[in-house]
């Protein structure tokens, strides 16, 4: 499961690093296919541009920092409860995403992916102040796509693939001892289901050396199955009442929208361009559902979700320098989906600017070996929980009420692929480019 855990890379908990070529250009361009096989994840039509038999694995490292300090304003029972900071709540991850494809004939090619594209893990120092409205967070997922691509003529492709979605998530806070309130346990919520959903995309080859591609990722519902936990006995109640309780909770996972544009402009230099639609805000409120009352879960009725749709925007350039090299770099501006008036302790996510480098080398005509460094710039991101933001607890009210702390972050990626070609590329069945470029 470690394929799916680190900090969120593409906006609340969703991850973006699902090709190292796609990483080293901020990911312009990837719905029409600038990421090569690994454009797949965004649009399945891409592969009509690959001729013959592929595959391609991709390692990625996710090293996230993110700090929390309480600051004036706070209620007076935080500064007993522990430290103003939390340390760096990031907790690095590594995320492997591998896809294959195989031509069928002039017209039909079949793909497989696997990857993890939702995921999160946080957890501040111990002995945090603020650690009553989050002492851990873990989000993992995996995912197995099988597709389908034709190539209708020879600008125009289209395919689908099945999304085939495990999901996974807890959550822990510090709460009071019911023996001893003056000491404090940990209790949480646990849950993970499987489900499905789909993707579509096309690409279109309208003028000389340009390509246009539209991929559409389904909503994936997971009705989440599991338990609230603690350690000992809690107060006061109904903390103590929902020990070891079960309870069901369904999280409408958001579809994505992306398109991309590619343009050569000569043989060795190519530009290309990103705008990402990712519908957050139809996660809401979860309502968590406690299944052996049949009601509402007394101590966290719904898990609060509260997002706006999120969007992201990139430019990139890859250069050719010689038959072996090629290298490239990438801009690009997200707009976070985690609104300022609900902004938690557990994601403190905010805006941010992605930074990339990347270069392939093609060891001969068969393999090649790809590398990609992402550096994200994220602006502050502060917590106001008090009686206006969703993640509120009355029940801490009032010696632990209102907390208000700054936060920091930045992130680094790196990431390394590697590029396989399995047929004999002398006998590969030829991938025709258009004569004429028009709709």
């Amino acid at each position: 499961m470690i394929a799916a855990q680190g900090s969120a890379q593409a906006g609340a908990f969703g991850l973006r690093e699902q090709s190292t070529i796609g990483a080293g250009m901020a990911f312009a361009g990837v719905a029409a296919g600038s990421a090569s096989l690994g454009s797949m994840f965004w649009n399945p039509a891409t592969v009509t541009d690959l001729p013959g038999m592929r595959s391609e694995q991709n390692f990625t490292y996710v090293a996230p920092y993110a700090k929390l300090t309480t600051e004036p304003g706070s209620s007076p029972g935080y500064a007993a409860l522990g430290g103003r900071s939390s340390g760096d709540i990031g907790q690095d991850g590594f995320l492997p995403a591998g896809y294959s494809s195989y031509q069928v004939n002039d017209r039909l090619w079949l793909g497989l992916s696997s990857g993890a594209p939702f995921g999160l893990a946080t957890k501040p120092d111990a002995d945090w102040a603020g650690r009553a409205y989050g002492s851990s967070t873990k989000v993992s997922s995996v995912e197995v796509t099988p597709s389908v691509a034709y190539k209708i003529n020879d600008w125009l492709s289209v395919g689908a693939g099945l999304r085939v979605l495990y999901f996974h998530a807890r959550y822990t806070s510090a709460v009071p001892a019911l023996a001893a309130p003056q000491a404090w346990n940990v209790a949480g919520l646990e849950g993970d289901d499987t489900n499905v959903g789909f993707t579509l995309g096309a690409t279109l080859k309208p003028w000389a050396g340009g390509e246009i591609g539209i991929g559409y990722r389904s909503m994936v519902r997971e009705t989440l199955d599991g338990n609230f936990f603690g350690g000992q006995a809690l107060a006061p109640p109904p903390f103590g009442a929902m020990l070891n309780h079960n309870f069901k909770a369904t999280v409408n996972l958001p579809e994505t929208v992306t398109v991309g544009i590619r343009q050569e402009i000569n043989p060795a230099l190519t530009l290309s361009g990103t705008v990402e639609w990712t519908n957050w805000s139809r996660a809401g409120f979860p309502r968590i559902v406690d299944q052996t009352t049949g009601t509402l879960h007394a101590a966290t009725p719904f898990l609060p979700l509260d997002y706006k749709d999120g969007w992201f925007f990139s430019v990139g350039a890859d250069y050719r320098i010689n038959p072996a090299w090629t290298v490239r770099a990438g801009l690009g501006y997200e707009i976070s989906p985690i609104r300022d008036s609900s902004r938690s302790t557990r994601l403190p996510d905010s805006d941010r600017i992605w930074t990339s480098l990347g270069a392939t080398y093609d060891w001969d005509e068969k393999l090649a070996f790809n590398l990609g460094y992402t550096h994200i710039f994220a602006k502050s991101g502060d917590v106001r929980i008090n009686a206006a933001n969703p993640n509120y607890n009355p029940r801490l009210a009032p010696v632990f009420d209102t907390l208000n702390a700054d936060g920091k972050a930045h992130v680094d990626i790196v990431s390394l692929g590697l590029s396989y070609r399995w047929d004999d590329v002398r006998q590969t069945i030829p991938v025709s480019q258009p004569i004429v470029r028009k709709y």
